[in-house]
């Protein structure tokens, strides 16, 4: 697949959202946690670049910065999930410099506002002004986990309002297919509710509760 192909796919991907892309893949890869969305409106979808910084500490945050590529979604965990800061504004401005779709942050973010001003597609557990060491040597381009679902490297991260899926690189075309389909016939089932039609009918729940 091209590079032009691939962003066609992960443009279509973030459009069909976080939502139906978990549903179309067999409920699998949900993000599983409370996620923050730094700006309102925002979806991206894009391959991982993952990191696992060391326990409250980003000294490997300020080392990806020299492997992020455009289009990717930058993904930083640390061993526990805790309310510390791995970025702010001056990390992310290099972020958006490189060109990131967005950034995951399985921690907290600081500068809020900053951030927001700078419209590149932030989400995070949480805000604290707490910030990080930068003593502790980790890992990039590792398998990581996020919210119960592992994302390894060059995996497709889906984000919007309603939080963040992961497709495997192996199934992004098969997922997308799926995606693509479930919207479909979400749309033409969405006109039969408008015209009146109810879900417990259309979805065979009448039978469940009334047996008949």
């Amino acid at each position: 697949m091209s590079a032009h192909d691939r962003d066609a796919v992960h443009a279509q991907l973030a459009q069909l959202g976080a939502a139906t892309v978990y549903e179309a893949a067999g409920r699998v890869g949900l993000l599983d946690c409370d996620l923050l969305q730094v700006v309102p409106g925002s979806r991206v979808a894009g391959p991982a670049r993952t990191v696992r910084c060391g326990q409250d500490d980003n000294l490997m945050v300020h080392a990806a910065m020299t492997r992020l590529r455009p289009g990717e979604v930058l993904v930083l965990t640390m061993p526990e999930p805790s309310a510390v800061a791995l970025v702010g504004d001056l990390l992310l401005t290099q972020a958006q410099v490189a060109g990131a779709a967005g950034v995951l942050v399985d921690g907290s973010i600081r500068d809020l506002e900053e951030l927001r001003a700078m419209g590149l597609p932030v989400w995070a557990r949480w805000v604290r002004s707490r910030g990080a060491t930068k003593e502790i040597v980790g890992a990039l381009d590792v398998e990581v986990e996020v919210g119960g679902a592992r994302i390894a490297p060059g995996d497709v991260v889906v984000l919007d309002a309603d939080g963040g899926a992961v497709v495997a690189a192996d199934r992004v075309e098969e997922v997308l297919a799926a995606s693509q389909a479930r919207e479909q016939r979400e749309a033409a089932k969405r006109e039969r509710l408008r015209a009146g039609e109810r879900s417990y009918d259309l979805d065979g729940l009448r039978a469940l509760v009334e047996g008949v």
